[in-house]
C-alpha cells in the first residue's frame, strides 16, 4: 500500500489591517507539519486561503513566506491561478526561484463568461507547462471554476505535465470512475477532500486535500486505514459527517478559522468585510469538536 497524501492548505491569517498576520503564519505552519502531519504544503492555491483578496504583490510575499516558514520539512505545492495566464506563468517562475515542488492551477471558466471548452483548458494548461519546468495540479473546484465533464478531466489528466489532480467535488459516482480513469490508470495521482478521504483511500485514490484543522482528523484516518484499522478509520471519517457540514452556509474558511481557534491556533477572522459565525453558531462548532479527535486540545 503506497503512503496516501495530506497536501495541506494554511488559512490566511490577517491583521487588522488587512495584511496577512505573518507570524500567525509561522505558527500554524508549524502545527501542520508537526501535528497535522501533512505530506505536501499549498502556498496561496484554494479559495479558502482567501488569496485572491490579495494584491499580487502581497500574493507573491505569501507564496515567499510560505515555503520560507515550511523551511524545506515539506514539498510546498504553489497556486498560479489567475484570469491572465501570462501572471500565472510569472507566478510560476517566483515559485521555481524560491524552491517550489509543484504548482497547482484551477480549470477555470472563461472571464467573459461561460464554461471553457475542452480545448481551451488543454491550451491554457499546455501555455503554461511550456513556461515553467514544475510539475503541475491540476485544480477542480466548480463555482469559482468550471465544472468539468469526467472526459475533459480524464484528457487533462493525460498532460504529461499534469501529476495531481485536486476533485472538490463530493459525487462518489464522479470520483470512482476519475479514480479508476486516471489514478489506478498511471495518468496522475487523484485526491479528493475531507468528507470523501476514506472512500477515496478504499477505491484507490491517492490521498486528499484539505485546510486545518480537518487536517488533524484526516492525519488520523489515514494512519488507520494504513494499519489495517478499518473500525477505526470509520469512526475518524464519520467526523466529517458534520463538521464542517452544519456550518457551511457560513462557508469553509470562517468555520475552520472558528476551528483554529478554538484548539488554541487562533489565526483571526474572515478578510473584512466578510463576517465567521455568530455567538450561537460558535457555540454549537466548540459543543461538537469537543467530541471528536480535537477534543484533547480544548480546554472546558
Amino acid at each position: 500500500m503506497t503512503q496516501a497524501r495530506l497536501v495541506v492548505p494554511p488559512l490566511t491569517p490577517f491583521a487588522a489591517d488587512g495584511k496577512p498576520d505573518w507570524s500567525a503564519l509561522a505558527s500554524q505552519i508549524d502545527y501542520i507539519v508537526d501535528d497535522c502531519r501533512a505530506t505536501d504544503i499549498v502556498a496561496a492555491g484554494v479559495e479558502a486561503q482567501e488569496y485572491h483578496y490579495l494584491s499580487l504583490e502581497d500574493r507573491r510575499e505569501l507564496i515567499a513566506r510560505t515555503i520560507a516558514f515550511t523551511a524545506g520539512r515539506r514539498p510546498v505545492i504553489v497556486g498560479v491561478s489567475h484570469p491572465d495566464f501570462r501572471t500565472a506563468i510569472s507566478l510560476a517562475h517566483h515559485a521555481e526561484k524560491l524552491g517550489a515542488a509543484s504548482i497547482q492551477m484551477l480549470a477555470p471558466n472563461r472571464a467573459f463568461g461561460g464554461p471553457a471548452s475542452e480545448d481551451d483548458q488543454i491550451r491554457l494548461f499546455e501555455a503554461v507547462a511550456a513556461e515553467t519546468a514544475l510539475p503541475i495540479v491540476l485544480y477542480l473546484n466548480a463555482g469559482p471554476g468550471a465544472d468539468l465533464s469526467i472526459p475533459t478531466t480524464v484528457a487533462l489528466a493525460k498532460l504529461p505535465r499534469i501529476t495531481m489532480i485536486k476533485e472538490s467535488s463530493r459525487d462518489l459516482a464522479r470520483v470512482s470512475r476519475l479514480i479508476v480513469e486516471i489514478d489506478t490508470a498511471g495518468h496522475a495521482k487523484y485526491l479528493t477532500t475531507m468528507q470523501m478521504l476514506l472512500i477515496t483511500l478504499m477505491l484507490g485514490g491517492s490521498g486528499a486535500t484539505m485546510p486545518p484543522p480537518a487536517a488533524e482528523i484526516a492525519r488520523g484516518v489515514i494512519d488507520a486505514w494504513a494499519d489495517g484499522e478499518i473500525a477505526r478509520a470509520t469512526e475518524l471519517q464519520l467526523q466529517f459527517a458534520l463538521f464542517p457540514a452544519r456550518w457551511m452556509h457560513r462557508g469553509l474558511t470562517p468555520t475552520m478559522k472558528a476551528a483554529m481557534a478554538m484548539i488554541g491556533r487562533p489565526i483571526g477572522g474572515m478578510y473584512p468585510p466578510w463576517q465567521g459565525l455568530t455567538e450561537a453558531e460558535l457555540t454549537a462548532l466548540r459543543t461538537l469538536l469537543h467530541t471528536t479527535a480535537l477534543g484533547a486540545r480544548m480546554g472546558r
